[in-house]
């Protein structure tokens, strides 16, 4: 835009910008040239501008003049007036379209897939509305609609890779020329011209020839022989099911993205799993007995697992290495713990981040964790919010697992997996008493932490659910 204002000024032997509301005027000196009519010398005023070689200028801003060197001049308009660098929708000449473009999506992620379309070509839009979703490694973004107006056509189509300022629509203010055909649907091919009558009758058909009956001889007489069948029998090839009956689904990004860093994770880590098994009478009643002065009192349900995290951290106080990792011939212990919690969402496994939950108590615990499980349900959790991460715990005792070995969430060296809690028959003081247990497994990476630490840390996990008093007296 300011190299257009440069353009239509220069042959005035000066130009005009406005930066944030303020006049900017420079008078050209007499060792510059005063007419800038091929695209070298606007390149040549270009550069003077940016301040790459100095020139001599006169600067009035508000009234007051500034003669200084043109690299001084571009200082001086980066300080006093700092202009923001983004990826903003513009408008055409006429100012009534609007592109919608992509946002920025996070300092570690360049580009994007367009998942899908949430509004059609000559629907109306506010501003702010959401008109598309792209979809990252990690997170899917909202692209928001840049104006109130009439969405006019789409430039994008599904399932093309973006960047960030990649223009996908482009708005009408006034609802002007929209048309209602998406750019993925191409125009009908016309029809290829009939064929002239006069062509056709130009074409012959030969006349039919007769053909004699030749009397072929008789052929002499065969004498049957006996053929053996073969000793074995030939394997004849397998019926495979019809392609028909398949289908084939390009793999989503945040999909692609957690199988890669799994099977990272299993080529890196030396994993050994430890188990256990907790008796959850006292916590379940620990729940039952203060359920709902819990709920009237911090407006979140107590759930088992906050009574779990608390138990983590707890052992990893106990057991410092397990919060450590390895990081190439170095140990790096980590003074802090953020508990990662795995979330299983319909579009793939997410794992938000419990900030120093070692500083929080059962309520703040719960609180947060109902906040970012309804974040990664719904799609809006930032990369922020699943950054870092010392420790995780995951869950499949929501769905009925029973047992199993959870992988390692990379950078971190062990992961707790928690499973259904099953009514079994225990010994308890002598007796074969019903007990809600559930299994507990740990998994390790055991080039850094030794099956003592690794048993000893699910001990205390173990003692701590099982009997939560242990967290007031610190024992």
């Amino acid at each position: 835009m300011m190299l257009g204002i440069i353009r239509r000024k220069a042959a005035s032997k000066g130009f005009s910008a406005t930066v944030l509301g303020q006049s900017v005027q420079r008078t050209w000196s007499s060792s510059v040239p005063r007419s800038y009519t091929t695209l070298q010398n606007e390149s040549l005023l270009w550069k003077r501008l940016a301040g790459v070689q100095k020139v001599s200028c006169h600067v009035s801003v508000g009234g007051r003049v500034y003669s200084r060197p043109g690299r001084e001049f571009t200082e001086l308009l980066q300080t006093k007036y700092p202009i923001r660098l983004g990826y903003r929708s513009f408008s055409s000449d006429n100012g009534d379209l609007v592109d919608a473009v992509v946002p920025f999506m996070g300092e570690s992620i360049t580009d994007g897939t367009l998942a899908n379309f949430l509004k059609k070509p000559g629907d109306s839009v506010k501003v702010d509305e959401p008109i598309a979703q792209i979809e990252t490694d990690k997170v899917t973004i909202d692209v928001a609609s840049p104006e109130a107006g009439i969405i006019q056509r789409f430039v994008a189509k599904e399932g093309d890779t973006v960047e960030p300022g990649t223009k996908i629509a482009v708005i009408s203010k006034s609802g002007e020329g929209t048309t209602h055909v998406a750019p993925s649907e191409e125009p009908a091919p016309s029809p290829p011209p009939p064929v002239e009558k006069e062509k056709q009758a130009l074409k012959a058909e030969p006349a039919p020839i007769k053909e004699e009956k030749v009397k072929a001889p008789s052929p002499a007489p065969i004498k049957e022989e006996k053929v053996k069948a073969p000793s074995k029998h030939v394997a004849s090839e397998p019926q495979l099911p019809p392609k028909d009956r398949e289908r084939r689904v390009p793999m989503t990004r945040l999909r692609k993205r957690v199988a890669t860093r799994l099977k990272d994770s299993q080529n890196t880590f030396a994993m050994l799993t430890t188990f256990n098994e907790v008796d959850m009478t006292n916590l379940m009643k620990l729940r039952s007995d203060y359920k709902d002065a819990f709920v009237e009192k911090h407006g979140v349900k107590l759930g088992f697992m906050s009574g779990f995290v608390k138990a983590a951290v707890s052992g990893l106080q106990n057991q410092p290495i397990i919060n450590a990792v390895i990081d190439g011939d170095d140990i790096i212990y980590r003074d802090y713990i953020d508990i990662s919690i795995a979330v299983g969402t319909p579009k793939g496994l997410v794992v938000p981040v419990i900030r120093n939950a070692g500083e929080m108590n059962f309520a703040e615990v719960e609180k947060e964790i109902n906040t970012l499980a309804k974040k990664a349900n719904a799609g809006s959790i930032s990369m922020d919010e699943m950054a870092g991460g010392t420790f995780t715990i995951s869950n499949g005792g929501v769905y009925g697992s029973l047992l199993s070995t959870p992988i390692i969430n990379p950078p971190q060296s062990a992961i707790l997996g928690m499973h259904s809690i099953v009514s079994r028959p225990m010994v308890v003081e002598g007796n074969v008493v019903a007990r809600p247990m559930m299994y507990i497994a740990l998994t390790y990476d055991h080039r850094l932490i030794d099956g003592r630490e690794a048993v000893f840390f699910l001990r205390r996990v173990k003692d701590v659910v099982e009997d939560p008093r242990r967290l007031l007296l610190d024992i």
